[in-house]
């Protein structure tokens, strides 16, 4: 991995699709995919990604991203607001390390509270009018991730964006 950025990415894509227990299974699948790093290095990481380990009904203890509403404890009525607030979402568009949602007007701030709510590292901060919403990205974080983030967040997005 040639970067800091690069590895976070790739360790929240691990985390997000596979069921991974300890630090030790992270470290293997990471030297897998190409990416060496250090046990204190993958320890540092965690810490400011906000990982966390949950109880797993099958796996024991697992990792999950911290802010990832998408637990088993997610209550219906929190999905149907992630969903509501897709609705609302016209598009994105890009220029350097800045993004501008589009929103229906009304929808801006609740969108981004969401976001900053969940507090991706792909996402530096968010700035919210009325039916626009400025994303800050941070270096060396590509559109393509952002994307990605913002479909984890509202899994409504996957054809609109």
């Amino acid at each position: 991995m040639k970067n800091r950025s690069q590895r976070i990415v790739l360790i929240r894509k691990i985390i997000s699709d596979e069921v991974i227990g300890s630090q030790d299974e992270l470290q293997i699948r990471l030297q897998e995919l190409g990416c060496e790093v250090t046990q204190a290095t993958l320890s540092r990481d965690l810490k400011s990604m906000h990982v966390t380990k949950a109880s797993d009904d099958q796996n024991g203890y697992v990792y999950r991203l911290a802010g990832n509403e998408q637990v088993s404890g997610e209550s219906a009525s929190a999905l149907l607001q992630r969903d509501y607030m897709a609705d609302g979402v016209a598009g994105i568009e890009f220029s350097s390390n800045l993004g501008v949602v589009k929103t229906l007007p009304g929808y801006a701030n609740s969108v981004a509270i969401l976001i900053d709510k969940v507090n991706p590292y792909e996402i530096l901060g968010t700035v919210a009018g009325d039916d626009t919403i400025l994303l800050i990205m941070r270096e060396g974080i590509g559109r393509s991730d952002v994307i990605q983030v913002l479909k984890s967040i509202m899994p409504k997005l996957e054809n609109k964006i």
